[in-house]
């Protein structure tokens, strides 16, 4: 039972360690190259069911199963190089002519071989049994397993070129890729003198266990990377770099979740609106208008440093006060505001800002502490153009 035991094994870690890779996707340019690595990994399993099969039967000395099944393991042996060699140009994006020549020789082994198990029903050239039911390899065995050791390693050189020619990410991906085909050479090599060990199937795990921890895997967290980039980069307002109003939205929905399940207790709200924004774009032109927004967003930010800032309109802001600037909101606001008053007099950034906080048992939603605030905010703009 040692050899299929190795197979069986080789199959469950296969499935556990690929079940993502597994998995249908739409066939799009962009999933190309995992469709087709997906292909190479359904032929491996079907390999590691027929090697596993191959050696229970053989053990019982079954010999029609077992000529059955070695047909079967060396189509899905032979499939599978075909799909790898794909799989590696699909990678590397070479459609020149040594990516063709590699898929050409793919294409090759396995038609050979198919040629050959056909002969193989009539006249054994490529493995039979004696009369003692026992395995025979034949010379076209090991002239399909050279072909693969020639084809492994020229993969391995071509990805080992490549990553030469590379200096970004991709280089180490290139490196494993060469290094996977240098696994694949030996262990064939090693199954080609001990035709009764399942050293095929252990160079299959390595190699693909090596893929997915360092290529795959890799390509997941890259594309997290960029989806996260992507995701901050739509809640960012372009000028200014502050939250925008769609993550003021999904924090305001945070607020409401966090008071309903008794995580949030207490929380303030600052409005702001930058006074004479329209006097400046209507004279100095909205360059001008749009550093005035800048300095007002480092003033406010300066301030309110604890707390995310979001920009909800062309000049209004809001700031969510809780933890330590929710402690010390009074001292910030009236630092805040003696900056204005001073700004005021010196004629540069003006903002007016309104104060308010939640009060429990009054306020049925974040709306309710947003208006008091709002309304507080337009009293300090009165204020202000009064004072000018």
């Amino acid at each position: 039972m040692y050899y299929a035991s190795v197979a069986v094994l080789a199959l469950i870690v296969h499935v556990i360690i690929n079940i993502e890779a597994l998995r249908n996707v739409a066939k799009t340019h962009e999933n190309g190259v995992r469709l087709k690595y997906r292909l190479y990994l359904f032929a491996l399993m079907a390999f590691y069911v027929s090697d596993s099969l191959w050696g229970s039967f053989y053990e019982q000395r079954w010999v029609i199963p077992t000529f059955i099944v070695t047909c079967t393991f060396f189509i899905s042996m032979t499939l599978s190089v075909l799909f790898w060699t794909r799989a590696v140009v699909e990678f590397t994006g070479n459609k020149g002519k040594s990516g063709k020549i590699l898929i050409g020789y793919g294409w090759t082994i396995f038609l050979f071989e198919l040629v050959v198990l056909i002969i193989n029903l009539f006249v054994p050239i490529a493995f039979s049994f004696s009369a003692d039911k026992e395995y025979l390899p034949l010379p076209a065995r090991y002239i399909t397993l050279h072909m693969q050791v020639i084809l492994f390693l020229a993969t391995a050189i071509y990805a080992f070129v490549l990553a030469g020619k590379n200096k970004d990410t991709r280089k180490v991906q290139y490196i494993i890729v060469g290094f996977s085909g240098l696994i694949m050479t030996l262990f064939i090599a090693l199954q080609t003198f001990y035709p009764l060990m399942p050293f095929y199937s252990m160079g299959c795990l390595v190699g693909t266990c090596m893929i997915h921890s360092f290529i795959y895997k890799g390509k997941d967290v890259e594309h997290s990377r960029q989806m996260e980039a992507v995701s901050q980069k739509a809640y960012k307002d372009g000028l200014t770099g502050l939250r925008n109003k769609l993550a003021y939205f999904e924090a305001l929905a945070d607020i409401e979740t966090s008071l309903e399940n008794g995580s949030l207790k207490e929380y303030g709200v600052v409005v702001f609106d930058l006074n004479g924004l329209k006097l400046i774009n209507d004279t100095l032109g909205h360059e001008a208008g749009d550093a005035y927004i800048k300095e007002a967003c480092k003033l406010i930010c300066h301030q309110f440093d604890h707390s995310p800032v979001f920009r909800i309109g062309g000049d209004e802001f809001v700031a969510i006060l809780k933890g330590q600037d929710y402690a010390n909101r009074e001292e910030l606001e009236g630092a805040f505001r003696e900056k204005i008053d001073e700004n005021q007099k010196n004629g540069t950034v003006v903002v007016s800002s309104g104060l308010a906080v939640y009060i429990p048992g009054l306020d049925e939603s974040y709306n309710d502490v947003f208006k008091r605030a709002d309304e507080l905010m337009y009293q300090r703009k009165q204020a202000l153009k009064a004072m000018k």
